[in-house]
């Protein structure tokens, strides 16, 4: 890195200090809307995430022909916003450059596949890891080992070739991987977590201990629905 992009990059990381979120926001935005080389990685994350979920597309219709029905509900993919990004690279002690993002974080790129049941999930994970051409970095099985207030969900980070006019990169993806009952929980938790006004300690211990309860609830529902359908399995041809 030359001496103008290093001191460019401490110039940075010194305003954001003490700065709030909104102006560490502007400022983050406002630096990376300018920088061509994080509009090419950005635009590189986003072919990534085409990619994978053209993968996950073929997949889940071979198995729509194959066991007539769909294993897959819904896919839903979104690329980290610049304050996400700039956050999250303070917390690993990152040096602020667009080289750190691809060397150091594995998230930018996300893909959320949403399916009926359990069984689905780990389907859906064994037939995307034998691709020839993705390479499984990580796994986070959140299924068998929840998070400890009831964080239900399969992860993992994937690296998958993208061919451009003049190269191939490597990219990384995180793929998760939960029923549509996870995804209904994880998705009600972050909103009530995150909603402003809850300052009482008593307050967040009597929702963090319900969310857990209600976590419990959905995962043996999850639990019977799959049991449920592998008896129907019985007297059918459906997967």
């Amino acid at each position: 890195m030359s001496e103008e992009k290093e001191q460019n990059t401490m110039n940075l990381q010194q305003k954001l200090q003490g700065k709030t979120l909104e102006e560490m926001k502007a400022m983050t935005q406002e630096l990376f809307a300018e920088t061509r080389q994080y509009q090419e990685l950005m635009m590189m994350y986003e072919c990534a995430i085409k990619e994978v979920q053209t993968k996950l597309e073929v997949l889940d219709e071979e198995f729509s022909v194959r066991y007539k029905r769909n294993p897959i509900s819904n896919i839903e993919s979104r690329v980290k916003t610049p304050m996400s990004i700039v956050r999250k690279m303070q917390k690993n002690h990152l040096e602020i450059t667009v080289q750190n993002i691809m060397a150091g974080l594995n998230d930018v790129a996300g893909i959320r596949v949403i399916c009926a049941f359990i069984d689905d999930i780990y389907d859906i994970a064994r037939m995307l890891a034998s691709q020839d051409d993705i390479r499984v970095i990580r796994i986070k099985d959140y299924i068998q080992d929840p998070k400890p207030n009831g964080y239900r969900s399969y992860h993992m980070i994937v690296e998958i070739p993208v061919f451009f006019s003049k190269s191939k990169q490597i990219m990384r993806v995180e793929v998760q991987i939960r029923t549509i009952a996870m995804n209904f929980w994880a998705s009600l938790e972050h909103q009530l977590r995150y909603k402003k006004g809850i300052e009482n300690i008593e307050d967040i211990d009597e929702i963090s201990q319900e969310l857990l309860e209600a976590a419990e609830t959905i995962a043996q529902t999850d639990i019977k629905m799959q049991n449920i359908k592998n008896k129907i399995g019985k007297f059918t041809d459906i997967a």
